[in-house]
């Protein structure tokens, strides 16, 4: 029996930044945008709050880009504070390496099993899919999912229950199958 397990975001996830007023290093996107333009160049920058002291940094967006090249749809997204825009870009490499950041997912995803926990002595496919770059470790997820611990999944997996094209180790942000077999 084929299940498929769906992982998507239930919040927007913490930035990591170091914060240079408190040394904090998580901040929360405020889902405001701060547009600038200067004759025929704009900027625009992603407002995040430090979960310390509530000291604001600006994640860039844009930078002195002439503003007949920017699409006016952004730019009505970026006048709006969109949140869908905010989680766009939170997830846009190109913006975390330009601003030297990384997510921080930890209670900010959720699992969508389709249904309850599966019965004992029962062989299942399961086929996961992200709605979202989110890295998480496989065995988290089954452990989730089947409403086992995180242990006992660890003990399936070296016994060869549950078996998977990719590698259970370490952390995936992908979409992969797996069988289990109890």
């Amino acid at each position: 029996m084929l299940k498929i397990w769906v992982v998507a975001p239930a919040c927007l996830p913490l930035v990591l930044r170091r914060c240079h007023t408190c040394a904090s290093e998580r901040f929360r996107a405020s889902n405001k945008f701060r547009v600038n333009a200067n004759h025929k160049l704009i900027d625009a920058w992603l407002l995040a709050l430090c979960t310390g002291c509530g000291e604001t940094a600006k994640l860039t967006v844009l930078e002195r880009m002439n503003v007949r090249s920017v699409r006016p749809e952004l730019l009505n997204r970026l006048h709006a504070n969109d949140p869908g825009l905010t989680a766009e870009l939170l997830q846009d490499p190109v913006v975390r390496r330009r601003n030297r950041i990384a997510l921080d997912w930890d209670d900010a995803w959720r699992l969508d099993t389709g249904e309850s926990q599966s019965p004992d002595g029962e062989v299942i496919d399961v086929s996961v899919r992200f709605a979202a770059r989110i890295p998480l470790r496989p065995a988290r997820l089954i452990a989730e999912g089947c409403g086992l611990s995180r242990a006992e999944v660890e003990r399936l997996i070296t016994e060869g229950n549950v078996v998977s094209a990719v590698r259970l180790s370490g952390k995936l942000s992908g979409d992969f199958t797996f069988t289990l077999k109890r």
